[in-house]
Parts: structure tokens; sequence; C-alpha cells
């Protein structure tokens, strides 16, 4: 499937009234939120029940060079996180869901879908508010959980992680600091081309930059529910 370089959003409401509840990031700026670019708006607004977000474009790069990591990175992909690859200009697509956390407030259950040379691979994670800001369940089970601080920049937005969790079945576990990635995120909307351009980067102290993901795509929600 090819790259859309362009889409088409339609009106959403854009005063953020109580026709729709506050998205997770709403919840998380608060009046820091205004100030994103209005594409922007739309992509971290809440998805208006029955509606999807989908997006498609091309990753400039995923993955890693550091081969010794792949092993680890085998294992989380299997659990739909991250992969054991480093490749340059992969179609991807994303599909946006409104759903609920265990509070019953808003959440957004996002899949990611790469086309690898070796074949397509999903990325999931459930992202939604809390005390401690925005917190992401990743993987298929939510195999591991991040919470993020979250602030509005040049009208874009940046996410730093500062709490990383494994969960698994009833025990959580705490990575130690020296250990534990620090997961950034960079997502802005590029008046240019007419797309937006996000970047991922998850670094480790003691080993350095272990995973990255970058790229631009066209994005808009459609009432209809997913495209075909």
């Amino acid at each position: 499937m090819s790259a859309s370089t362009h889409s088409s959003v339609p009106s959403l409401p854009t005063d953020h009234s109580d026709r729709l509840p506050r998205s997770p990031y709403e919840r998380a700026l608060g009046s820091a939120f205004a100030g994103l670019h209005p594409k922007l708006l739309t992509y971290f607004s809440a998805i208006p029940a029955g509606a999807v977000g989908s997006g498609a474009g091309v990753f400039d790069v995923v993955g890693t060079p550091r081969r010794w990591l792949w092993p680890v990175l085998w294992i989380l992909g299997r659990a739909g996180i991250v992969f054991p690859v480093c490749e340059h200009d992969v179609p991807f697509t994303v599909i946006n869901r409104p759903t609920t956390d265990a509070t019953g407030e808003p959440a957004v259950r996002a899949v990611r879908r790469f086309r690898f040379d070796g074949g397509d691979r999903e990325m999931v994670d459930v992202i939604s508010a809390g005390p401690a800001g925005l917190s992401d369940r990743l993987g298929r089970g939510g195999l591991i959980s991040a919470t993020f601080a979250a602030t509005v920049a040049d009208r874009g937005l940046a996410l730093r992680s500062d709490r990383i969790r494994v969960h698994l079945g009833a025990i959580t576990v705490g990575l130690p600091a020296a250990l534990s990635p620090v997961v950034r995120l960079s997502e802005r909307f590029d008046d240019a081309t007419g797309l937006q351009r996000v970047t991922v980067t998850i670094d480790v102290s003691l080993i350095g930059r272990v995973y990255e993901y970058s790229g631009s795509f066209g994005y808009s929600v459609n009432s209809g529910g997913e495209p075909s």
C-alpha cells in the first residue's frame, strides 16, 4: 500500500465543549493544549464515538543497528512493542480508536502497522491520563507501562517518560534508573508538506540510543469507522 501524502480532516468541534469528553492529552496538558497546531488539535482531541482516526505515511528509519540487542527486541516484538530491525523508508499505517481506562475515563487505543521487508508487524498501545500525567500501556496485554510528562513547544507536542514498569501477570517490576529506558516523543505539523511529523527515541544511560522511529504521515478522523 502506498503512503498517503495528504489527508482531509472533517469538521470537528474545536471549542472542546461538552459535546466531546476531554481526551487524555487534553487532561494532561490542561490549558496548554490549546497551544498545539490546529491539525494536532484534531489528532490529540477525543475521537467521537463510532469514529476512528486513521493515518498513513512513511518512517524514514525504524529500529536499531545494534544487532546484539535484537534478541531482546525479538521478545518485545512478539508482544507488539518494538522490533528487531534496522530499516529505512518503511510504509506504515496508524488506527486510533476511542476506548476507556479502568476508571471509565477516555483513552485511545492505537495500532501501528509497519510494512517491513520481512512482513507486516503491529505495535499496539493504550494511552490514558491520570494524576502522574499521561500513562501508556504498551503491547498486547499491556506488558510494559510508561508515564510521560507532556509539554507544548512551538505548537508541537513533546513527551518524556519518567517511569517504566514491566507487568508479569500479577507482578509489577520497576526498572532501576541505570537500566530504565528514557522515551522521548516529538510530534509536530509541517505546513510546508501538509504532513504530521513524529519522532520517537529510546535511550538507556549505560548504552545510549537503543531504538528509534521517525517519519511523516497524513491523518483524518472518519465518522463511518475504519476506511476500507
